[in-house]
């Protein structure tokens, strides 16, 4: 088989800093040094991407992956199928870097072909963790990508070692390979959703069989995907921007719990789990999709501009200037601005050129690396009173740094608003959010934390106040329309891996139990 075409690995798979974190493969410590600089900011998990009868299966995928990047930058990957054999292409690095040469997309023949992107959250950065992942199976080939976590797989791995698995990865997602390996029963498709059974948390899923092309999304839908068609070919991908950027119509959102399988005898939709309410995760609104994407019906830009308006409502300031904190803050400003009045001006300036190998692995250089990726319009700063609007606030670090730049600008006064509530609880659904210790909002009361940044004001958008801008009159407190579990401390699954519990619990049980 042609699967084993991936690159030679980089020398070392677990290199070490010199204060013994875990490095990421392949980076030298200035790059390092430079992903340090991003640690105050929220990482989403994957994107995935797949299609089925193109003759341009692999090209395309390499083009949705294109539109998808901003859900992981580390790592991308393309497995096709060609009638006979599976093909595989896996580089650490960008989309553009790992697929713009037409060599590599020659390589992936076929008119079926699956792709992800990947910020790991479960496993180093090694090349054999880069997905989608791929197995020999007694009934052919069978490929996946991942987007999100799984709360319990740590225990499945450990269960799976002990009975006898042989697992080449860290990451979780390989638990799925071999759940579906042992599964006894006759149908591949209920071989699928037998694995799926036994898995906690967050994942929507794309898979590609010698046959099928199938997706999945969890029983509350915590992980995007949605269905697409592109001249009679069907697509599964994470957001509908990856849609509109290889002119495909968009069909549906792939619901909570659903399994689609494509095949020649046209789309299939299953339904293995007791139905139980969606609660799809708010931050794809408040951070990680794209603002021209449409999550669950909704347009991101516009709900992220209400958000802005509710937080001018909620939490006014008396100034000058509205400032975006570039790129995901501006559509949050614009909303404030447009609520308050107060006239919105670009008064920092984002360098989107700056590269890894620029950074120096000296404090000095590093303490210089939010000017380097932002700088200070003077002219728009100088003498005002200025609101800086930014969607989220993480360790606060770069916050800092942030207020002080506006101050050397000559900004009379730095209010801050953020345009999402405090996160005060870690993520464990695919989100690489620190330790609870690490999280500014739960260390800190409110003025502790605006003393902390060194801002005149800071006010953050209410938990009401998300809902309200997601068009409901607030958060249910019964059942909650979203996962919102980083503000209010309400995990909608199980923690087994967290409570290190022995065992499955499974979400199909507990529907039922509930």
């Amino acid at each position: 088989m042609d699967f084993d075409s991936d690159a030679p690995m980089t020398a070392g798979d677990d290199p070490r800093s010199e204060d013994g974190h875990p490095r990421l493969a392949g980076l030298t410590q200035a790059e390092q040094a430079d992903l340090d600089l991003n640690g105050d900011r929220l990482r989403e998990e994957c994107g995935v991407f797949g299609i089925y009868n193109h003759p341009e299966a692999a090209a395309i995928t390499a083009i949705g992956l294109h539109a998808l990047q901003h859900r992981g930058q580390e790592a991308a990957g393309i497995v096709s199928y060609d009638g006979k054999r599976f093909h595989s292409e896996r580089r650490l690095g960008l989309v553009g870097d790992a697929f713009s040469d037409a060599s590599v997309i020659e390589r992936l023949p076929g008119d079926m072909a699956v792709g992800h992107v990947r910020y790991s959250t479960t496993g180093e950065t090694l090349l054999r963790n880069v997905q989608p992942l791929f197995a020999e199976l007694d009934a052919g080939g069978f490929a996946v990508g991942h987007n999100g976590n799984l709360t319990n797989g740590l225990t499945l791995r450990k269960q799976l070692v002990r009975d006898g698995a042989i697992t080449q990865s860290t990451t979780d997602t390989e638990a799925i390979l071999h759940l579906v390996a042992r599964s006894k029963k006759p149908r591949f498709i209920d071989r699928f959703t037998d694995a799926l059974r036994a898995l906690e948390g967050a994942y929507s899923l794309v898979a590609l069989t010698n046959k099928k092309l199938i997706g999945a999304r969890d029983p509350l839908g915590i992980r995007p995907l949605v269905l697409g068609m592109l001249d009679g070919s069907p697509i599964l991908a994470s957001e509908t921007c990856a849609l509109d950027i290889i002119g495909a119509r968009y069909v549906r959102d792939v619901e909570n719990g659903e399994v689609i399988v494509i095949d020649e005898d046209g789309l299939q939709s299953f339904k293995p789990f007791p139905e139980m309410a969606p609660r799809p995760c708010i931050f794809e609104y408040i951070y990680f999709a794209r603002p021209d994407s449409v999550v669950g019906g909704r347009s991101v830009y516009q709900v992220r501009k209400k958000m802005g308006r509710v937080l001018a409502e909620e939490s006014p300031a008396n100034a000058d200037v509205i400032v975006p904190v570039p790129d995901s803050g501006v559509p949050a400003a614009i909303g404030f601005s447009q609520a308050s009045g107060i006239p919105y001006e670009l008064g920092i300036i984002r360098n989107h050129y700056v590269g890894r190998t620029f950074i120096q692995p000296t404090q000095s250089i590093r303490d210089q690396g939010v000017r380097m990726k932002h700088s200070a319009n003077r002219s728009v700063v100088e003498g005002r009173s200025i609101v800086l609007v930014d969607d989220s606030l993480v360790r606060g670090t770069t916050s800092v740094k942030i207020v002080q730049m506006m101050r050397d600008a000559g900004a009379r006064e730095v209010h801050f608003r953020i345009a999402s509530p405090p996160i005060t609880h870690p993520d464990y659904y695919g989100i690489d959010t620190p330790d609870r210790d690490k999280l500014l909002a739960a260390t800190h009361d409110l003025e502790g934390m605006r003393r902390y940044i060194g801002a005149d004001s800071l006010a953050f958008l209410s938990v009401d106040g998300v809902y309200r801008a997601m068009g409901f009159e607030g958060r249910d407190p019964v059942k909650p329309q979203f996962t919102d579990h980083c503000f209010t401390g309400d995990y909608p699954t199980p923690l087994t891996d967290r409570a290190g519990a022995v065992g499955q619990q499974q979400l199909s049980l507990l529907a039922e139990a509930s």
